[in-house]
């Protein structure tokens, strides 16, 4: 049922119970069924029913790694998007598990740099749903910017999104000081010229932006 367009909320969420229904009664190893599971669960995740979709991405996560126990890729896939529920579910302990894995499994695999970086600022985002700024900040600084900047390159909306993150480390630390704060800003300036000139003044992501400076 995939024709190219960009599908959301309950038509979303319909196309998925209809996928479902279409490819449930194969057998487990089939890979329309596991796909079509994983699709469901994203899909009442991203409709804000986050309670239906544990269980359906656990079961996901479950025949993974049971058949496909070889593609490394598939299982850490599986593994992001229910990192992703707990996190909506507020079980940040047990997301930052996960993605601690996810990280540690990219860079052992050699994974292309943006699937590193991306993988690292979603670990950074959990360090900071625990209170672990310091720990964000030393990996979003230390490791994933340089990453970002040889690999992608400042005007590379990852790149960006890698810079943000480390604003937002700077900015909700309890213990930031002036000069954080100082730091926070001067990215933040940085990042907005640039998205106004990469991406224009009216993107989601400029206008997201505009607003977050103005909070710094």
């Amino acid at each position: 049922f995939d024709c190219g367009q960009d599908f959301h909320g309950a038509v979303l969420l319909a196309l998925a119970w209809a996928g479902w229904k279409t490819y449930l009664g194969r057998p487990e190893i089939d890979g329309y069924r596991c796909s079509a599971l994983g699709l469901l669960g994203d899909a009442l995740r991203e409709s804000g029913r986050p309670e239906e979709a544990l269980p359906v991405l656990e079961a996901k996560f479950a025949l993974t790694r049971k058949y496909w126990s070889h593609s490394e890729v598939v299982i850490l896939n599986a593994q992001t998007n229910l990192a992703s529920c707990l996190k909506n579910l507020g079980r940040n302990d047990e997301a930052l598990v996960l993605k601690r894995e996810i990280f540690a499994r990219r860079v052992a695999m050699g994974s292309a740099a943006d699937s590193i970086v991306r993988a690292g600022g979603n670990l950074s985002s959990s360090l900071m749903n625990v209170g672990r700024f310091a720990e964000a900040k030393t990996l979003l600084r230390d490791e994933m910017l340089p990453m970002a900047r040889q690999s992608l390159g400042p005007t590379h909306g990852l790149y960006m999104d890698i810079e943000e993150w480390l604003v937002e480390a700077l900015r909700m630390d309890p213990n930031a000081t002036r000069d954080d704060l100082r730091e926070a800003e001067t990215i933040m300036q940085d990042v907005l010229q640039r998205r106004r000139r990469v991406f224009g003044p009216a993107h989601p992501n400029t206008t997201w932006c505009e607003g977050e400076l103005s909070r710094v």
